[in-house]
């Protein structure tokens, strides 16, 4: 694996559950007890371990991928673990838009409210590709999936999170801040997800909105990313989504946040630096 230097606050990289991000409290308190939480891309991976740890906090979860069949196997992992959780599984292509129309739907009319929104749903190139030799209809996929996606899951679900003061969270990715060749539809899409948060958060200032990189975890579809050492644990995202939906870093709402990085260190010695200078968002910089 090479190394690709990505921008961030520099600050200790965590890997795995680290104790300001330690969702035990959650579990123990049931602290989403009632609460309702969509996760799209819940199929595997980072999803599937969101929708665990959710359910371990007491919330209903509405689990969301494209495949009945894998769904119900995180549904039946879920029981496992928690024979008592409510569980709703919807099938569901997040770029096509009358199926995530159809997913919130579904979720109010079990369940009447929405309290938390991932749009972890997503795809990847496997960056071997110029921008001019890459598939256009591969490359719009890509764009398709990750942007579209996210778009149509926060369209459908805001209103809803607005009336409860709840949280939306979209997977981006570091990419979105890196430039090298063969990543252009990959990362034209993250970085376009970080802007529309910024839009989500100056329209809706009642509902948390956060842009999470999830580290480099190893799954199905990081492992297409071979110019990465995948290092983190896919608990490690799911934690930290636990953390910011909870109300304890209201501060970085409308802002990129990555996993891996130490955010007990970063509400010590950057929040200050963060909420006065408005960082973690998109800007152009300008030379002095």
């Amino acid at each position: 694996m090479t190394s690709i230097a990505r921008e961030a606050i520099p600050v200790a990289a965590r890997h795995d559950i680290y104790p300001e991000i330690d969702p035990e409290e959650h579990f123990k308190g049931q602290t989403y007890r009632g609460k309702v939480v969509i996760i799209t891309g819940a199929s595997r991976g980072i999803g599937e371990q969101m929708a665990l740890m959710y359910a371990q906090a007491g919330a209903h979860v509405v689990i969301a991928s494209r495949k009945q069949e894998t769904l119900d196997s995180v549904r039946k992992r879920i029981l496992e673990l928690v024979p008592t959780a409510e569980v709703l599984t919807v099938p569901t292509d997040v770029a096509i838009v009358e199926q995530v129309e159809t997913l919130v739907a579904a979720a109010i009319t079990r369940y009447g409210r929405l309290d938390v929104v991932i749009a972890n749903a997503g795809t990847t190139p496997e960056f071997k590709d110029l921008l001019g030799d890459e598939d256009p209809f591969a490359c719009w996929g890509v764009i398709e999936t990750n942007l579209r996606g996210t778009y149509n899951t926060a369209r459908f679900s805001l209103s809803h999170l607005a009336k409860t003061k709840g949280s939306f969270v979209a997977i981006t990715s570091g990419a979105a801040s890196m430039r090298f060749p063969t990543m252009s539809s990959y990362g034209i899409s993250k970085f376009a997800i970080n802007r529309l948060v910024e839009f989500i958060h100056l329209e809706y200032p009642d509902v948390l909105t956060f842009a999470l990189h999830p580290g480099v975890v190893d799954t199905e579809m990081g492992r297409k990313q071979s110019a990465y050492a995948m290092d983190d644990s896919p608990q490690l995202p799911a934690a930290t989504t636990i953390y910011l939906t909870s109300g304890k870093a209201d501060y970085l709402s409308g802002r990129y946040i990555a996993a891996d990085w130490d955010l007990g260190e970063i509400y010590r010695d950057w929040k200050e630096k963060i909420t006065k200078e408005d960082a973690l968002v998109n800007r152009l910089t300008v030379p002095t």
